[in-house]
């Protein structure tokens, strides 16, 4: 079996991943490590032998996947969210990266770590690969690129990269334990400025309030600041769907769509909850969801479309992947949206013909844009920016793609092409693409994470274990009790790795992590290349 595996490192891939994510699914006291797990089989299939390997090529392109599966799903809420707290985010993410590499010098000193092991240490510590290639390159064009510092610097990136990732894990379990975070909450108070999804339900309002009477819905919305959506009203016993022009006299009733606190506030103004429900089924008009599939109106504006006009039909609310969302007019549409109409029976054909609604078209990709987006990724990863005569760096295979989908992500499209993915193909993407890369590393960094503790394995394995613990924790804590900054985007901002990100996203029951991580990836990464060579000549 063992050589069977070594000349087929394809199937050592997928028997690392069906292995590790069997294993992630194992719940410990209510934990489990998720995909992470896949690494530390990968390591587990490294140590026995030096010969098991998976090729360079996988791990590349499992890490583009993943990274430009994010930017693209998470562009628009990225730029949303460095417009409202950008210089806090900014500043703070720099005054933590310069912490860490503060104490890896400091750890050097202690423990007596010469400078390429403990640059190396912390390039793995804080799970970037680009910083590593960095400062080989500096080795390279200085001279060092065959001497025992480049050994070295392996050697301590290998050796401490699987534990950056399960040190940020152990550093998310204590924080989240002792600062009691109720993530619910964090969500509500969360949703309005990033797409999570809310809990929608229905009610019926009798209108009562003589301040409301006479008033259009349009200036009621913005007088109030109503986040529902207002759907079929019953004026004088006859049904109708509401219009922005629509004006309410007393007694009659609409049936509006929210959380249940909003309709509450809506009930409490406009009069008192009913006890009777508007009929669905009616002569005229009928519900239905409909699937995003034409082209045409991808990246649109819900404003932008004039449903209301064409067709006299009220979108009542939007379903993407597992979330629900409320229709407004900036709402912009995604391939796979479910949209929930109310409209004339008639107009519903029509509807479904215009908005495509088809499953099998949205669970394609637009292999012309996608791979598009990518190679221009993949070629800005290419440029060497360099800053002075001593320091250059390069994106590299994360940082290049991640910044151009996050700019395409924002875009939506660029006249016909559609730069957004359907939302199945997207986390089918992030998921391929972070088993790809989790198996990759493990089985590389296995043996030689056997090898080295055999030498000074104990001193490195302290120095990874702090680096990694200690700065999420002073991360975490800093960031949440000092500057204030939700703990569910610290865990994204602590996810040096896809492997954290993930495990972030299950522990908070949301993918407000994502968010985080957008946010401090492309500043991590230029930073820690440069902090890395600023290490390793210092310490020299």
């Amino acid at each position: 079996m063992k050589q069977i595996l070594i000349d087929n490192p394809v199937l050592l891939l997928f028997m690392v991943a069906s292995l590790g994510y069997l294993f992630g699914t194992i719940k410990i006291k209510g934990a489990s490590l998720g995909v992470a797990a896949v690494l530390f089989v990968g390591l587990a299939f490294g140590a026995t032998s030096k010969e098991y390997y998976i090729p360079e090529t996988i791990f590349s392109l499992g890490l583009v996947l993943f990274v430009y599966s994010i930017g693209i799903s998470s562009g628009q809420a990225f730029f949303k969210s460095y417009k409202k707290n950008g210089l806090r985010d900014f500043f703070f993410i720099l005054s933590m990266l310069i912490v860490s590499s503060l104490i890896t010098i400091a750890l050097s000193f202690l423990f007596g770590i010469d400078s390429a092991k403990i640059t190396g240490i912390y390039a793995g510590s804080t799970t970037n690969t680009p910083a590593l290639a960095g400062v080989l390159d500096y080795m390279t064009s200085n001279g060092l690129g065959n001497s025992a510092d480049s050994k070295n610097i392996v050697v301590g990136y290998s050796y401490s990269y699987p534990l950056g990732v399960l040190g940020s894990i152990i550093a998310i379990l204590l924080v989240q334990k002792f600062l009691k975070i109720d993530f619910d909450k964090e969500k509500e108070i969360l949703k309005s400025d990033y797409p999570v999804g809310e809990d929608l339900t229905s009610m019926s309002i009798e209108v009562l309030n003589e301040h409301a009477i006479g008033v259009e819905i349009r200036d009621l919305y913005k007088s109030q600041k109503w986040n529902v959506t207002f759907g079929r009203v019953s004026i004088k016993g006859k049904i109708s769907l509401s219009t922005f022009q629509q004006k309410f006299e007393k007694g009659d009733q609409v049936l509006v769509v929210g959380s249940k606190e909003e309709l509450l506030r809506v009930a409490q103004f406009l009069g008192r909850v009913s006890d009777k429900k508007l009929s669905w089924y009616r002569e005229d008009y009928d519900s239905r969801r409909i699937f995003v599939s034409n082209p045409v109106v991808v990246g649109r504006s819900l404003a932008s479309l004039n449903i209301d006009e064409k067709y006299g039909a009220i979108i009542t609310r939007i379903r993407r992947g597992d979330r629900d969302m409320l229709a407004k007019g900036s709402t912009i549409l995604q391939q796979g949206d479910r949209i929930r109409f109310v409209a004339r029976r008639k107009d519903l054909k029509a509807l479904a013909k215009y908005f495509g609604d088809s499953y099998q078209q949205v669970s394609k990709i637009n292999l012309f844009s996608f791979g598009l987006g990518i190679g221009i990724g993949l070629f800005l990863g290419l440029i060497e920016f360099n800053l002075g005569d001593q320091f250059s760096f390069k994106l590299g295979y994360a940082g290049g793609p991640l910044i151009v989908a996050l700019i395409l992500g924002a875009l939506g499209r660029t006249g016909p092409i559609i730069w957004t993915l359907p939302y199945s193909a997207n986390i089918t993407l992030q998921q391929i693409g972070l088993i790809f890369l989790l198996s990759a590393i493990g089985v590389k960094s296995g043996n030689s994470f056997v090898e080295s503790f055999a030498s000074d394995g104990f001193l490195m394995i302290a120095a990874s274990g702090i680096i990694s613990i200690l700065g999420a924790l002073i991360t975490l804590i800093i960031g949440y009790k000092v500057v204030k900054i939700p703990f569910s985007l610290l865990l994204g901002m602590v996810a040096n790795q896809p492997a954290i990100l993930d495990f972030a996203n299950n522990r908070s029951g949301n993918n407000i992590p994502t968010f985080g991580y957008t946010l401090m990836f492309p500043i991590a990464l230029i930073m820690k290349i440069v902090l890395a060579q600023l290490i390793y000549i210092f310490l020299s």
